[in-house]
């Protein structure tokens, strides 16, 4: 019987995979790859929609989930980033949400599961990965009429719902909010999660990772890392996080506020650096470990993977250094 991840975070620092967007790319699919067996007659253009391929080509999500449990990953967050309503209504596929998400966690669950089964003391878990939407229910989109919003609270709470039964349809383990920038989009998904579990009767582990957008230390939306922290907390957290925006070496500094303050597990997903001015992530496997070693080295993580330029090798670089080290203790039993 796979173990309780609650208890495997009290013994070992687990590894979440790398950027699904990085490896896609190696792929330089085309149009007619977002498209096949689905979408053939669909009048929008779908390239770039990588949530798609969950669909159109599940051979290659099948593929990179593979390559990062080869790579040391504990965790693989499905190919879900974009699967809301929301999202998608840019592309006019809302009818396609529930199928992307419910393939998508299908993908990842059985890939997870012939890794479990080859490593029995080494159980692969799935994360439904939950992204912020691209409207922010915070700020005005219009400079001229500050107290225009693009989106309601209420309306990312449908969308997160239906997200959120479909990947837990799939067979997830967790659900990760992820790439935060509206601690009130957020709280939106937060309460979709809460409504789904208490229709269903059940009790998921949730993973809250925010993302500072600048070296200010604050989101997109104004809130510091610990204001952000006590945004989140009323919930019973996995853990809480950051990901995304910020090379490792620049994240440290909020990391160590969650730390100090956070009553469950801490995350890191961080960049491989900042984008170059083609916007191509430069650092190696070998440059981002030392940063991380030296949130190790602090003790500052209980989950620990990559985000934005990362690939396999720099999970497996990350992996081969956190199982090095004893994870985080957390303050409060989860």
């Amino acid at each position: 019987m796979k173990k309780d991840i609650y208890e495997i975070l009290q013994q070992r620092i687990l590894v979440l995979d790398g950027a699904m967007g990085t490896m896609i790319q190696r792929h330089r699919l085309e149009e007619e790859d977002f498209r096949k067996g689905w979408f053939e007659d669909h009048d929008q253009s779908l390239k770039g929609n990588n949530d798609l391929l969950s669909l159109t080509r599940p051979e290659i999500i099948k593929e990179i989930h593979a390559a990062y449990f080869e790579a040391g990953a504990d965790i693989a967050e499905t190919n879900t980033f974009s699967g809301t309503t929301i999202a998608q209504a840019d592309y006019g596929l809302e009818n396609a949400v529930y199928e992307i998400n419910y393939h998508s966690a299908k993908i990842a669950r059985a890939v997870a599961d012939e890794f479990t089964a080859k490593e029995p003391n080494k159980p692969r878990f799935v994360a439904g990965s939950m992204g912020p939407t691209n409207r922010t229910a915070s700020i005005s989109p219009d400079v001229n009429d500050p107290g225009f919003r693009g989106i309601t609270f209420e309306q990312l709470v449908v969308a997160y719902i239906q997200q959120a039964e479909a990947l837990l349809d799939g067979g997830v383990d967790i659900l990760l909010v992820e790439t935060v920038f509206d601690t009130l989009n957020a709280k939106a998904a937060l309460f979709a999660i809460d409504e789904v579990c208490n229709q269903r009767g059940i009790k998921v582990p949730i993973m809250v990772s925010g993302t500072i957008t600048d070296q200010s230390g604050r989101t997109l939306t104004g809130q510091t890392t610990e204001a952000f922290l006590i945004s989140v907390s009323h919930m019973d957290l996995l853990t809480v996080g950051l990901n995304c925006a910020l090379g490792a070496s620049m994240m440290r500094p909020y990391l160590q506020v969650l730390d100090k303050n956070a009553p469950f597990g801490v995350s890191a997903h961080p960049n491989a650096g900042l984008p170059n001015e083609f916007g191509e992530y430069d650092e190696t496997p070998e440059m981002m470990a030392a940063q991380i070693k030296e949130f190790l080295d602090e003790n500052l993580v209980n989950i620990i993977g990559g985000c934005c330029g990362t690939n396999p090798d720099h999970i497996k670089a990350i992996a081969d250094l956190a199982a090095q080290y004893e994870p985080r203790k957390i303050a409060v039993d989860v």
